[in-house]
């Protein structure tokens, strides 16, 4: 409670006070005014002397083994504070709820007037025993507070000035306070800052002692917040009850300390308790983006204590737990439900005789996943092959396929070729946009995985093969079957399972999607520390349609990390091309016009509402600004998009019928 007031205009105020029974306004702030009418309904006076005796030594000890763990884990912050102020004649006080000072560390130079007003061990610094000052009055308001100088209710108290913060329980209970006093001519601004920061890191330091029995989440806007002085902390019982949280942690929430043990963590956060668990089960130091109810982002590190949760941590015999895998699929797998329910189907089979189709629009990244699927299995020593067949000029995809002996036809290679299927024996066979092979070759094909051997071109003699057999497409294969362009029974023998995976905007784990993205970007491209999004931007970028999906949105962050100056670790607006940045704010343009219209303009019958852009319109839409920002190019429109020239005709040909 610094103020401009000089020591004269206090002492006629505090005249005022006791002749009129209040403070004159405008001289002193409120909450000094208020402690001093307590100070003086307590019975003291300004120029008389404490109310208080020191208490015995067996009532010292007491107290103190009454708040053992306060004591216990409040020293090592106070000689780190202490350190702070050595040299600027102070000493740190810790006194309990009661404003007995239990714990000090003071400067030699002042520890001797310190102890000349009882600024020491065991004496009492309620304002109903001491008036105004900074220990007692922060406990009376429940917040920090500094007191200097003629501000003390008691005149001999004016030579110190003091900032004290209150120490609260992981339930928001009054535990104690903090407090730095010092000579008033020494005082400095950044001293309640200071005590403050120290009692929420003894607060934090409390509750992880205290919760251990809970799950806890430590919380921050960025990733590398966790773990830091600034970080929100939460308790969450088994059951998903909010049951403790630090100051940080109940401000970003949006709660009140009395809506601990009374609201589930899924009231507030679009989250299951079980899908964070299973996330630190698979990558316990990878923070997980966490989507509150109002819409903001945050990002959660899930901490257990391994005595306290023995069953998460090891399997007992009476109650087994399943094994978490540890594979290429799980390294992939950033929470998303469908995405993680496709992986654990594929993982089931893998290494069986049973093909797997993998179905999804272009760009989700088929191929990745069927590259972690081969990682993940018995095969996974031996090689992986892919083939586009939706790339290969169809007068060659015989020969690249089935392989040709020496001279077989005009233009073969002189030793021949084994072909890539003959390459994939003992390895896995990935037939990518297997619904644009030729019907011819399919005939081929059905062959082949029926006799499990391969006829080169130009050969008489079979030759056996032995592989895994994956494919992928971007269309319904059955209705593509049904109308004649693909053969039912090849599409029985490549459909051992099916599993779909989700399109980028249809994911629910964006965020942490884009900080593995990050995280592998900037490991490709050598940068020195991690990368991160603008909140703001990462916010708006989960609301694009991308219709090039992972491959179109993985182009983006890669060319914007390449923008990044040196020094910087945080992604833009300006770091993105200028493509996308319209394609961004065209989409955006509808939302921002009906948020812009006045209140009053949407109940008006003549006012013109937009309606909301389909998806089928979003695409559309994104498909333009590409073309437009190519001037006609498709190949670069195409690339733009993060989709392959045939999908982008595909999909222009698809609007004009």
């Amino acid at each position: 409670m610094r103020t401009t007031s000089p020591l004269l205009a206090l002492q006629q105020a505090r005249r005022h006070l006791l002749e009129h029974g209040h403070c004159p306004s405008g001289v002193v702030d409120e909450r000094l005014a208020r402690s001093w009418r307590r100070s003086l309904a307590a019975g003291l006076a300004p120029t008389g002397r404490a109310m208080a005796d020191l208490p015995s030594t067996g009532d010292l000890r007491q107290a103190m083994a009454g708040n053992h763990s306060l004591l216990t884990h409040s020293r090592p912050i106070m000689e780190y504070l202490f350190d702070q102020v050595r040299h600027s004649h102070s000493v740190v006080v810790l006194a309990d709820r009661a404003g007995m000072l239990m714990h000090t560390l003071g400067s030699p130079g002042f520890i001797d007037k310190a102890e000349r007003v009882a600024l020491t061990c065991g004496a009492s610094w309620h304002e109903a025993h001491r008036g105004t000052n900074a220990i007692g009055t922060a406990l009376a308001e429940g917040s920090a507070v500094e007191v200097h100088g003629g501000e003390h209710f008691l005149e001999r108290n004016s030579f110190l000035t003091c900032a004290a913060s209150p120490i609260l329980s992981a339930t928001g209970e009054l535990l104690g306070i903090l407090d730095i006093s010092g000579d008033h001519r020494n005082g400095h601004a950044h001293t309640l800052g200071l005590v403050s920061t120290a009692a929420r890191m003894i607060e934090n330091r409390l509750l992880v002692a205290t919760c251990k029995r809970n799950i806890r989440l430590h919380l921050h806007r960025e990733p590398e917040g966790i773990g830091s002085v600034a970080e929100g902390i939460l308790a969450v019982s088994a059951d998903g009850w909010i049951v403790g949280a630090n100051r940080v942690a109940l401000a970003q929430l949006g709660l009140h300390t009395g809506d601990l043990g009374a609201t589930l963590l899924e009231r507030v956060a679009d989250v299951r308790l079980d899908d964070l668990l299973s996330h630190h089960h698979r990558r316990p130091q990878q923070p997980q983006a966490l989507r509150l109810r109002g819409g903001a982002l945050l990002y959660a590190q899930v901490q257990l204590d391994a005595a306290a949760w023995p069953a998460v941590h090891k399997p007992t015999a009476s109650a087994p737990t399943a094994a978490v895998p540890d594979d290429a699929l799980a390294r992939l797998d950033t929470g998303d439900a469908r995405w993680r329910a496709a992986a654990d189907k594929a993982r089931r089979v893998v290494g069986k005789p049973i093909p797997v189709l993998i179905q999804g629009e272009s760009g989700v990244g088929k191929e990745v996943f069927a590259r972690a699927l081969h990682a993940s299995g018995p095969r996974r020593e031996g090689p992986f092959v892919a083939i586009n067949c939706a790339a290969i000029p169809e007068h060659l995809i015989e020969s690249e396929l089935f392989g040709h002996v020496a001279g077989a036809f005009t233009g073969a290679r002189k030793e021949g070729s084994l072909g890539r299927l003959r390459q994939a024996h003992g390895g896995t066979l990935f037939l990518d946009e297997i619904g644009d092979m030729p019907l011819a070759l399919q005939t081929r094909l059905l062959r082949v995985l029926q006799d499990r051997s391969v006829t080169p071109v130009g050969a008489g003699q079979a030759v056996p093969v032995d592989f895994g057999l994956i494919s992928a497409t971007h269309c319904q294969l059955l209705q593509a079957a049904e109308q004649g362009r693909f053969r039912h029974d090849l599409y029985y023998r490549l459909n051992g399972l099916t599993v779909q995976l989700p399109a980028l905007r249809e994911r629910t784990d964006f965020a942490a999607l884009t900080s593995q993205l990050l995280a592998d970007l900037a490991a490709e491209q050598g940068l020195p520390h991690p990368v991160h999004l603008a909140p703001a931007l990462l916010e708006r970028l989960a609301t694009h349609p991308w219709p090039g999906n992972l491959r179109q949105y993985a182009s983006v962050l890669r060319t914007a990390c390449a923008m990044l100056a040196e020094g910087e670790d945080q992604l833009g607006w300006e770091h993105l091309g200028d493509d996308i940045v319209q394609a961004l704010q065209a989409v955006a343009a509808p939302a921002a016009f009906a948020l812009s219209m006045p209140a009053h303009a949407h109940g008006q019958a003549n006012l013109p509402t937009p309606a909301p852009l389909s998806l089928q319109q979003l695409s559309s839409a994104a498909i333009d600004q590409a073309l437009q920002s190519a001037r006609g190019n498709v190949s670069q429109a195409a690339r733009q998009l993060g989709i392959s020239r045939q999908t982008l005709y595909r999909k222009l040909a698809a609007r004009v019928h």
